[in-house]
């Protein structure tokens, strides 16, 4: 539960008491409203001086995993020509249609067109190396197509000459090129009424449409598969297959992994600092390890594929790589190895040769506790899933809706010494 739903139900219960504590007359009525001012100064006191509020209020319990492959910057549109959008209202709008530029992080650059006509192209923005399903071409029919464009138009296909020739184009320019190459584009991912404003892009773009077939998606320039793996410490945890087109990665564990002496290793337990397409890692955990978590990354440089998406926010626009220089990728596995747990009697007496293994619940109530020894309480939470914070927002809970039971009753036996009229309140309401 969190501080602020511990607040709100709080305050519920102030709301429900004020309402039944009223008295038919217009003065009760006055005396339970000037009652929650107090009532929540002291709520929103007890909130601020609880230790470790602020951190679990503004805790956010989930965890992103890192991205796969690689991430860049926009430059911005380099290569393009003009189009002509048709909107659905009937209005005409020139649009400039071409190739983008990106900076990748790490070193490389590629080469991109839009995906759909939503969203904006912002240069500086950053992108993240994006599977289909989680961009625009999702389900996408003509997803295949998309890519079939790419593979077969500029700037894939550097000749111009005979790019034009297989369009029925007189002649095509670089620009040209990519503007009936994202002209067509447009039209296989939005559906949308678009023409390219050169007559030679155009034909290109009515060509290009019109012979695309289906290629299927590419893979991750750089993955690691699956992306997390758990087991038994004193095992090799795994495996993790090493997806990429580079010749080599790098293979690094994480510092913390290094300290508990975790080792990622091949299938025969030998250590692996460099690694190949198909490769399968190993977390190495050495019996005695605290439960915890480390994490591998993998490292490298290659190709982007054609047609993998890069995406940005909800309000950018998604792009396709067309073209790639040797650019940096990388990719993060993390191997959990989970809380031992031991079944205690509600006696609290241990069952012999319980330390360190897991014992099936005995008969009656039973209560849960650490089988081992050297586990501090913040790897428990970590291995469990749950937060540092959990026991400090269960006590709050508990305090707070006991202060607002007394808060309650003491207003209750105690109003105010005026009521809603102004006068004095008689001795009587003292409980005299």
């Amino acid at each position: 539960m969190s501080v602020a739903s511990v607040a709100s139900a709080v305050s519920a219960s102030f709301t429900a008491a004020d309402r039944s504590a009223a008295p038919a007359e217009s003065g009760g009525g006055l005396r339970a409203a000037a009652r929650r001012p107090l009532a929540m100064a002291l709520l929103a006191a007890a909130l601020a001086t609880a230790p470790g509020t602020a951190v679990a209020a503004g805790t956010d319990g989930g965890g992103a995993r890192p991205p796969e492959g690689a991430s860049a910057v926009l430059d911005g549109l380099k290569t393009y020509g003009q189009a002509v959008l048709r909107t659905q209202d009937g209005g005409v709008q020139q649009i400039p249609a071409g190739l983008y530029e990106m900076r990748v992080d790490g070193g490389g650059m590629l080469q991109t067109y839009g995906v759909g006509l939503a969203g904006f192209a912002q240069p500086q923005a950053h992108y993240t190396e994006t599977a289909w399903s989680r961009s625009p071409l999702g389900g996408h029919g003509d997803a295949g197509r998309i890519r079939w464009v790419l593979e077969h138009s500029y700037p894939q296909l550097n000749d111009l000459a005979g790019l034009a020739k297989a369009a029925g184009a007189g002649s095509l320019t670089a620009e040209s090129a990519a503007a009936g190459t994202q002209v067509a584009i447009w039209r296989l991912a939005d559906g949308a009424q678009v023409e390219a404003s050169d007559p030679e892009a155009e034909k290109l773009a009515d060509y290009l449409q019109r012979v695309a077939g289906q290629l299927p998606e590419p893979p991750a320039s750089l993955g690691l598969d699956p992306g997390e793996v758990s087991g038994p410490v004193g095992s090799k945890i795994g495996p993790v297959t090493v997806r990429t087109g580079a010749q080599s990665v790098t293979v690094t564990p994480d510092a913390a992994a290094v300290a508990m002496g975790v080792r990622v290793v091949d299938a025969d337990g030998q250590p692996v600092t460099a690694a190949g397409n198909g490769s399968k890692l190993f977390f190495e955990v050495p019996a005695g390890t605290p439960d915890g978590v480390a994490s591998v990354t993998v490292q490298g440089a290659m190709r982007v594929p054609v047609g993998r998406v890069f995406t940005s926010g909800e309000q950018t626009q998604a792009l396709i790589v067309a073209g790639s220089s040797e650019s940096s990728a990388s990719a993060v596995a993390t191997a959990v190895w989970p809380t031992r747990v031991v079944r205690v009697p509600a006696d609290g007496r241990r069952p012999q040769g319980s330390a360190g293994t897991s014992v099936g619940p005995p008969t009656g109530a039973t209560r849960s506790t650490t089988g081992t020894t050297g586990t501090t309480d913040e790897e428990r939470l970590a291995a469990s899933g749950s937060s540092a914070a959990t026991p400090v927002i269960a006590g709050l809970a508990v305090g707070l809706v006991v202060l607002g039971g007394m808060v309650v009753l003491l207003l209750r036996k105690r109003p105010l010494e005026e009521d809603g009229s102004g006068a004095p309140a008689r001795p009587e309401d003292d409980g005299a």
